[in-house]
């Protein structure tokens, strides 16, 4: 609408008694930006909250590696049990249930992030089966690392 005629696109014709209205955000409208407190406000906002998502980001990463090392745990555990089953006795080491085919890879500690570093631990034979000539069998296996846990319990002790 012309302000100055009071008539608008259409051609109506408005009140010819109104003054036309100021721009009374004439000030604003040519200042341009922000100021600086307002900037100011948002980089400390910004800080904060990067500030609290960084120790959460920390933690994250390291409880998925420790739900990976429990599931592996658990995985190889019951490996070992379901070679015990099947062959009558433990295997000699992790490798050997790679070369029976019961995994396809020995998999990474994910703490230590090696596959060489899994701690076996053997059964502990009589005098009797030693005679016999049997070798002791993996019964359990544990990570190598000696870092500490979220819990406050050694990763080796899992």
């Amino acid at each position: 609408m012309d302000q100055n005629t009071g008539t608008g696109e259409s051609g109506f014709i408005g009140n010819p008694f109104m003054k036309p209205r100021k721009n009374t955000f004439r000030i604003h409208s040519e200042m341009k930006g922000f100021t600086l407190i307002e900037i100011m406000i948002v980089f400390t906002l910004i800080g904060i909250l990067v500030a609290m998502g960084i120790p959460q980001f920390k933690y994250a990463v390291k409880r998925s590696r420790e739900a990976t090392l429990k599931e592996d745990l658990f995985i190889i555990r019951k490996l070992l049990n379901q070679y015990c089953v099947d062959k009558g006795h433990y295997p000699a080491s992790l490798e050997s249930l790679v070369e029976e085919e019961y995994l396809m890879k020995i998999p990474k500690d994910p703490i230590t992030r090696s596959s060489e570093t899994w701690v076996e631990v053997t059964e502990t034979l009589t005098e009797e089966e030693l005679i016999n000539g049997e070798l002791p069998g993996v019964v359990d296996v544990h990570s190598g690392s000696e870092e500490i846990s979220l819990d406050g319990t050694p990763y080796n002790t899992w």
